[in-house]
């Protein structure tokens, strides 16, 4: 593997293009220029790195690819920079502190050593920024999925994160031609790395240094990133709300970042104190109260009567990136309870607790010395029965029982109660009703009866013995009280 490496001192701060879409990006900034920056490409296809201009340039997985891509497989790409471990870490360990890994998700090598080259550095102690890019929507679903599920892995082993929707640079510049589209996008990138890196290695007057960086960024999760220039009257505030509708800004709100890095440059029309005052009183607004903002100012004399300003703020959770918490939502699963058994512990009958009949088992004695103290006893002359009651006690013989007519007591008790429970337990249905209600009981269990003649049979119960009104009596037929029909 042979490295081109300049013979010149090695800077701090190290942008690392890795696939096709972060060397495309990487050969842009190349050509803009950053200054003190160090670039360096990694890819797994041959022909993009012969054709590209940076310096040091990383073949991955030359023996697993042997120079002809990943294939847009993020696994394989994952297992080339596995492969080049050692001079990705003989690269990052030259005297790096810190890192801009940047990339073009969704395809293979980008998506799958993107985190391998930021875990190497992470490792290493380097402050690692990563800056990717999410596919337009025209170049397919499945890359999509692929983009967002390597940005899950990436976001683990940076410090930083910042993702660009190249489907936000449509909804703003529109309808553009293919080149001009993925160019739009690789000037993003350069923006980013561009604002951030400088920040540090151009001198102002009020500086902010690669420590300020190093207490925003460390550690911070998502970060977003904004910029944007203006001149003429109300300078300050259109260059800020400028950079606050960057495409660097998903979407457009930085409430809720801990940590505010703000960079205001002027050029030849020097910023004046209320100019400043208005940046930082509405970055301030924006993102809330509890926001602290670490700001620098800085000159460049090609900025003429121009302001710009870069601002990143960080701290963010991944719910701020849109397309990440979708992908997390459409994952959850509701997971049952698990039962668990318990199962019942077997106590073994006739265990043996002490086993006597082993050989060499020593038995301890215990030796008890007894004392007999005599005393003598008193004879009782009278029963106390018969002291108290002046009789004597009659002798009672046990109460013989008859176990067999206790257990057919018992079984017939047993009998009515169960035959009682499947009553009460019997389902009735209509016709069981019907029955119950139209036909007697003693006709239901067939029960034979003695059955008496009707009353109208009998006249003698019909005879009433009454006054006849005139002093007599009559026998008259026909009991009031008696009668056959039923109430």
């Amino acid at each position: 593997m042979n490295f081109e490496i300049p013979q010149q001192e090695a800077s701090i701060i190290k942008v690392i293009g890795v696939g096709g879409g972060g060397g495309n990006a990487v050969n842009h900034m190349f050509k803009q220029g950053i200054k003190d920056v160090s670039f360096i490409i990694g890819n797994t296809d041959s022909q993009a790195l012969a054709k590209s201009p940076i310096p040091i340039k990383i073949q991955l997985g030359q023996t697993l690819t042997e120079g002809r891509g990943a294939g847009n497989l993020p696994q394989k790409g994952k297992q080339a920079a596995i492969e080049n471990l050692d001079e990705i870490t003989n690269v990052l360990s030259n005297n790096t502190k810190m890192v801009f890994i940047t990339a073009g998700m969704g395809g293979g090598t980008g998506t799958g050593a993107a985190p391998v080259i930021a875990k190497v550095a992470k490792d290493l102690g380097i402050l690692t920024v990563g800056i990717v890019t999410i596919p337009f929507r025209f170049e397919g679903q499945r890359r999509i999925n692929q983009a967002i599920e390597g940005i899950s892995e990436l976001k683990e082993h940076v410090d930083a994160l910042l993702v660009i929707n190249n489907e936000r640079l449509r909804e703003i510049y529109g309808d553009l031609k293919l080149a001009d589209a993925f160019a739009k996008a690789d000037n993003v990138l350069t923006t980013a790395a561009k604002g951030i890196a400088e920040i540090i290695t151009v001198h102002g007057y009020i500086n902010v240094d690669f420590a300020d960086v190093q207490t925003v960024m460390k550690d911070s999760g998502v970060a977003m990133m904004g910029s944007g220039s203006a001149d003429g009257d109300g300078r300050a505030l259109k260059a800020i709300k400028t950079a606050l509708t960057s495409p660097l800004l998903n979407n457009n709100d930085i409430r809720g970042a801990q940590n505010i890095l703000l960079n205001v440059t002027s050029g030849s029309e020097e910023i004046t104190m209320d100019e400043v005052g208005q940046i930082t009183d509405y970055v301030q607004d924006a993102a809330g109260s509890m926001a602290d903002i670490i700001w620098g100012n800085g000159y460049d004399e090609s900025l003429g009567n121009k302001i710009s300003v870069t601002i990143i703020a960080t701290g963010f959770g991944t719910n701020s990136i849109p397309e990440l918490k979708a992908k997390s939502e459409t994952k959850k699963e509701i997971i049952s309870p698990i039962k668990i058994e318990q199962k019942k512990e077997v106590i073994q009958k006739n265990e043996t607790i002490f086993d006597f009949s082993k050989e060499n088992t020593q038995q301890g004695t215990i030796q008890f010395e007894v004392r007999t103290i005599e005393e003598p006893i008193k004879e009782s002359k009278t029963n106390i029965y018969e002291e108290l009651y002046g009789e004597k006690k009659k002798e009672q013989k046990p109460e013989s029982v008859d176990l067999d007519t206790k257990a057919e007591e018992r079984k017939a008790q047993f009998e009515k109660y169960e035959k009682l429970r499947q009553l009460s337990h019997t389902k009735l249905t209509n016709n069981d009703l019907d029955e119950l209600e139209n036909i007697s009981a003693f006709k239901r269990k067939q029960m034979e009866t003695d059955l008496q003649e009707d009353s109208a049979t009998n006249k003698y119960s019909r005879f009433t013995l009454s006054n006849d009104g005139e002093g007599g009596t009559k026998l008259s037929e026909g009991n009031p009280y008696t009668h056959d029909n039923v109430d």
